[in-house]
């Protein structure tokens, strides 16, 4: 079932390049697997996801540099890149080893995404933003983030994936940096385009840089212009390696003793590299081992000795680690045998002046001169992320009331995280703020390649989704099993071990949702539960509660038999509070008075988040409670709150305690905000419901009730008892009418029967009758209720309900069979409250008004004493004033009346 929209998290993803959108596809595919709402919100000015400046080129002779079989952005499935290509050309040879378009594997991404997507539902709402986010700034549990175009949107979460920072250019002379023949950024849109048009310069083309862009630099210029001469400057001279023609196992090493220092590590690498050449006679397995161990020796490494590396060994590594694929070096290689293309090392640009017809005269560092149409740069990303005038990153690292959102890593390559959330300056990684790919470069150094970002999205996705919207997760709980494992458990929706499968567990807890949010159909899902697992103790338990507990939504347990499997089940496995929980409700089941209700209150002293329990303790709706006396019952839910805090249960139950207390303000507060982080909870709208109808607001109440039962409030049980409130409201209007349709619809028997029929429907058709008009017969309700229920209740409250059911009914016969129950109880209110509500009654039913009303005078102002709410106290007061007036004390009845909560707003 879809989370509502209103309740579920809001992710923002700051970059729509690859490593963005990998995150987006791992969160909607893990969405739809946890069946978990999330809204995915990611700014990117590009038109389209997954392209950034890796992916972005339209050419389709810009190879990707990992074969295709290291492609797959699912880490689970190495062999989807190669599968999909094979489905989306069946014509099109394909092999694992290809070397494909950056551009294809771009549309790989994007429609893995729209599948992703499309699987997910309505689970997943993602929208693109053609904007760039330039500020975040903390916003209570989340982060408000600004774009460039003035949006500002609230999240939850924010993952920053920016990607490889932009070439710098600042080894460029001013001359040259201010020359229009000058191409800063060879993967801006037309940037290359302008080269191709020109006719009118120099016919030759000066890239600076002899990496993988030059390679596809120059296979771009070079294409369909036989007269272009291309030179490449740079200070090394030595262009990337290239992949291997065919595919060649990787050598991992074990480097467990491999030092710390960079010269102990440099002196280990290069012993592996010449045992692996000695081996294979290809330096490559081992170059392609090692990196899988890269990010394991860099952590070892200080800073100090990590810009060591950077400083004096990283180019060689670059030139073995990003190697060029096979037909790009064929290429090149011929370009280099026509003379159109030539290497010149050792130098770069010292100065520039144009020349006349355009172009530029170029003056290398060495001391030679150029004349060229064009200078390309080609040199790769800049190293420190502070130097690049990335309005996002620089606000990150500014200190905003002293603290900046994040720090750098290693020289400013990166940034700091843990597990990739953001460290901010005072050292806390609090903030909801993540990143990964390139931006990890300074604490992980390989992290800019699909294979290492795709591990990374999943395990991010992971990380968001365990954070903002945790599921049952797998933790050991210590003990020891045979073999000596640690068993490692799921866990309840409060954070409480299950002992149990995933799969019953998964289906515990939706049942326990429903019960939180008073809905029906947990008895169904606690089977469930037990159809996975036998012998889960605490679905047996909780089946037998909702029996014994709340029988009016749940008919078809039985009790006994649900309760004797919890007893067996817990000889098998469970831990102490599962043990505890099953004696307590075998307890209840038994005394539900008295040591139910007191191994209820032990069992919640040592168990305060166990939900279940405090669900049986605390008097509502659904389930009876341990006290009668509302100050026992507001103490209880009151003295829960360091267990809860914020919870939106806990608030909904607080927000009932708070209306009883008269404090109709602050439960409607508090109503509201559980009601804003859970739309579906039953209790939130009853405690909202209470304060409408004590506050006198019927039309309203009416019709907010009605909206949220017939939208939101869809799967809720209890539908009757919100069916009497809304009656409540018409009857308070005078729509007559209008009760008497909704009492057919949802109130007369079979829709109800049992406690609700008793509760709800029997004292309706009293009210009714009590303002004058002719309710339907209570007859048929009186059947539906049941004997045990009218005759022989087992606490106050329900005697008191059977007793004014018994006088809908008119029967005096069965309100003395009741009084000589209550005379026989050894609770004391019921021999003395629920004594004298029947000898008041049956001078009702009798009509002895004389004799009535001073009984129920003496007694209305007790009846708080045997719980229940102020609306349903109520009806013994309607009674009174009804007595009142027939015994002509017409003002007397006219004060009790004027002087009700419901005549007053909040």
């Amino acid at each position: 079932m879809p989370a509502d929209r209103a309740a579920r998290p809001t992710i923002l993803i700051a970059g729509g390049g690859v490593a963005g959108t990998l995150v987006t596809l791992h969160l909607a595919r893990l969405a739809a697997r946890r069946s978990t709402g999330i809204d995915i919100v990611v700014l990117e000015p590009n038109d389209l996801l997954g392209r950034g400046v890796a992916f972005g080129t339209p050419e389709d002779k810009h190879l990707l540099n990992v074969p295709a079989s290291g492609m797959s952005a699912l880490p689970e499935e190495p062999g989807h890149f190669v599968a999909w290509r094979a489905a989306d050309d069946p014509d099109r040879p394909t092999h694992p080893y290809d070397f494909t378009g950056r551009r294809e594997f771009s549309r790989y991404v994007r429609q893995l995404l729209t599948e992703s997507l499309q699987a997910a539902g309505d689970l997943v709402n993602l929208r693109h933003v053609q904007q760039q986010a330039v500020t975040v700034r903390r916003s209570g549990a989340g982060a408000l983030v600004t774009t460039a175009g003035g949006r500002r949107f609230r999240a939850d979460a924010v993952v920053v994936a920016t990607g490889l920072p932009a070439a710098g250019w600042d080894w460029a002379p001013g001359a040259l940096r201010d020359s229009p023949f000058f191409v800063p950024d060879p993967w801006a849109p037309g940037a290359l385009d302008v080269i191709r048009r020109d006719r009118t310069g120099p016919e030759a083309v000066l890239m600076v840089g002899a990496g993988l862009t030059m390679v596809d630099v120059a296979l771009s210029l070079s294409e369909g212009d036989e007269r272009r001469v291309l030179h490449a400057v740079s200070r090394s001279g030595r262009l990337p390696r290239t992949h291997a023609r065919g595919p060649k196992l990787p050598t991992i090493p074990d480097v467990s003793d491999w030092g710390v220092s960079v010269e102990e590590l440099r002196g280990r690498v290069q012993k592996h590299f010449t045992d692996v050449v000695r081996a294979t006679g290809d330096w490559r397995p081992a170059l392609d081992g090692l990196r899988v161990q890269v990010q394991n020796l860099w952590g070892r490494m200080s800073d100090e000795d990590r810009l060591t590396f950077v400083r004096e060994y990283s180019g060689y590594w670059n030139v073995l680690r990003h190697r060029m694929p096979v037909p790009s070096a064929d290429k090149l290689n011929a370009l280099r045998a026509a003379g159109r293309l030539h290497l010149h090392s050792g130098a770069t640009v010292a100065d520039a002046e144009p020349l006349p017809r355009g172009g530029l005269r170029v003056t290398l560092t060495d001391g030679s001169t150029r004349e060229v149409g064009w200078v390309v740069n080609c040199t790769g990303p800049r190293t420190d992320i502070r130097e690049l005038g990335n309005p996002l990153l620089d606000d990150l690292l500014t200190p905003v009331h002293g603290v900046a959102s994040a720090t750098v890593a290693t020289g400013g390559m990166g940034l700091r995280t843990v597990g990739g959330r953001l460290i901010d300056s005072a050292g806390s990684p609090e903030a909801p703020l993540w990143t990964l790919g390139a931006l990890r470069r300074g604490e992980l150094w390989e992290t800019t390649a699909v294979p290492e970002i795709r591990t990374q999205a999943l395990a991010l996705a992971t990380t968001l989704l365990d954070t903002l919207a945790p599921l049952p997760r797998r933790l050991a709980d210590g003990r020891i099993v045979s073999g000596h494992h640690p068993v490692a458990r799921p866990r309840d929706l409060l954070g409480l071990p299950l002992s149990t499968t995933a799969e019953a567990a998964a289906s515990f807890n939706v049942g326990l949702e429903r019960v939180m949010r008073l809905q029906a159909g947990a008895d169904d899902l606690l089977r469930e539960a037990i159809g996975h697992d036998p012998d889960f103790a605490l679905a047996h338990a909780a089946l037998a509660m909702l029996g014994h507990e709340a029988g009016a939504v749940v008919e078809r347990v039985d009790v006994d038999a649900a309760l004797a499997e919890a007893q067996r089940a817990i000889t098998v496995k469970g831990d102490h509070r599962e043990r505890s929980f099953v004696d307590v409700i075998a307890r209840r089941v038994s005394d539900v008075r008295h040591s139910g209700a007191q191994a209820l209150i032990a069992h919640i002293a040592a168990y305060p988040r166990d939900v279940l329990a405090v669900s049986a303790a605390v008097p509502t709706i659904a389930f009876s409670g341990v006290t009668d006396l509302q100050q026992e019952a507001w103490a209880l839910v009151e003295g829960l709150a360091p267990a809860y805090g914020d919870h939106w249960w806990y608030i909904s139950l607080l927000a009932f305690t708070r209306q009883e207390q008269s404090r109709f303000e602050e439960a409607a507060l508090l109503a509201e905000s559980a009601l804003a982080c859970e739309p579906s909870s039953g209790h939130a709208v009853h405690a909202q419901t209470h304060v409408m109808y004590e506050t006198g607001q019927h039309d309203e109440g009416r019709v907010w009730l009605d909206h949220w039962v017939g939208e939101t409030g869809r799967s809720a049980g209890y539908r009757a008892h919100f069916a009497w409130h809304a009656a409540l409201h018409e009857l308070a209007i005078g729509d007559l009418e209008a009760v008497r349709r909704r009492y057919a619809q949802h109130l007369a028997p079979p829709a109800v029967t049992g406690v609700r029929a008793l509760i709800d429907s029997a004292s309706l058709l009293w009210r009714w009758r009590l303002v004058g008009d002719q309710p339907p017969p209570a007859a048929p309700v009186i059947a539906a209720i049941g004997d045990d229920l009218l005759k022989r209740p087992q606490t106050p409250f329900i005697a008191l309900y059977s007793a004014i059911a018994l006088t809908a009914d008119d029967d005096a016969d069965g309100l003395a069979q009741l009084r000589e129950h209550a005379l026989g109880s050894s609770e004391a209110s019921m021999h003395t409250l629920i004594v004298t509500a029947c000898e008041a009654l049956t001078a009702v039913v009798q009509q002895r008004w004389a004799d009535a009303w001073p009984i129920l005078e003496d007694l209305y102002p007790k009846l708080d004493q045997i719980a229940g709410s102020a609306a349903q106290r109520e009806v013994f007061q309607d009674t009174l004033i009804h007595a009142l007036v027939q015994d002509g004390h017409q003002e007397r009845a006219e004060q009790l009346l004027a002087a009700r909560p419901s005549r007053h707003r909040c």
